[in-house]
């Protein structure tokens, strides 16, 4: 039994979409979170 595994190619463009998609909400997320524990301390 032979297994052929093809290499896979990363393509920019989709890496940098994902990352976005993931990146984007989660920066907003922990920039809220930030803020609310400055005003909740400060």
């Amino acid at each position: 039994m032979s297994t052929s595994q093809t290499p896979v190619t990363p393509s920019t463009g989709k890496l940098v979409i994902a990352w976005a998609l993931v990146g984007v909400p989660l920066a907003y997320g922990v920039y809220e979170t930030l803020t609310r524990v400055a005003a909740l301390f400060g």
